[in-house]
């Protein structure tokens, strides 16, 4: 099996160095490179197309947010980018922008080295970091304050099939294939296949993009609101 190649971003050395050797003792991933800072990067991704980015967020030059965006919205990208946040009290400033800018999920500085393994592995299969629970908490937090669904967005909405606007609505709760699968009663290929076509229809990169997409076009909205 072709092994996950991935490049890490961060502007210390200890940071780069420590997850080089967690994740190289990891079946299955292969760290190709080590970037300073967000520019470097963007020009190692040219260079290296790795498979996964690990950015972090603050960085000199070009910080992580602004450098994922670079990474994900040129037509026909396929690198993955999972942003790395130091601490909890990042978690309101900065994920939510991380995940608009592209970013197909986040993972805490604080993680074990089996979490940041099982991260990397989820983002590179393109199922996106969704379970866990604060990552829809910061979704539906965000979406609160913005002040009305995107008009445009709103349109791309009626591509959609009845169904599959009914699989968006339970990918952005968080549900997995299987979950999903399980609670419209059809096979799990059948889930697999609205995904897919859901994806293409939207313009979307994953199952993050989506979710994102399905609170700020207003389909979906936080409790209370």
């Amino acid at each position: 099996m072709t092994p996950i190649r991935v490049l890490i971003a961060d502007d210390q050395v200890m940071v780069r160095q420590g997850f080089t050797v967690l994740l190289n003792a990891e079946p299955g991933i292969e760290v190709i490179g080590q970037a300073v800072d967000g520019l470097d990067a963007v020009a190692q991704v040219a260079e290296l197309a790795p498979d996964v980015v690990l950015m972090d967020v603050r960085m000199p030059r070009l910080g992580g947010i602004e450098a994922t965006r670079q990474l994900t919205e040129p037509a026909g990208a396929t690198v993955k980018v999972l942003v790395l946040v130091l601490t909890t009290f990042d978690l309101d400033e900065y994920v939510y922008e991380a995940l608009r800018a592209g970013a197909s999920g986040f993972l805490l500085k604080d993680a074990s080295a089996a979490e940041l393994a099982q991260a990397v592995r989820v983002v590179a299969a393109g199922d996106a970091l969704l379970a866990p629970n604060i990552t829809k908490r910061l979704i539906a937090e965000f979406s609160r304050v913005t002040s009305s669904p995107r008009t445009p967005l709103k349109d791309r909405v009626g591509d959609l099939t009845e169904r599959e606007t009914e699989v968006l609505g339970l990918i952005a709760q968080g549900l997995s294939n299987g979950e999903i699968a399980e609670r419209l009663v059809v096979a799990e290929q059948t889930v697999k296949s609205h995904v897919g076509r859901i994806l293409v229809k939207l313009g979307l990169r994953d199952r993050t993009q989506a979710a994102v997409f399905a609170y700020e076009t207003g389909l979906i909205r936080p409790a209370g609101y």
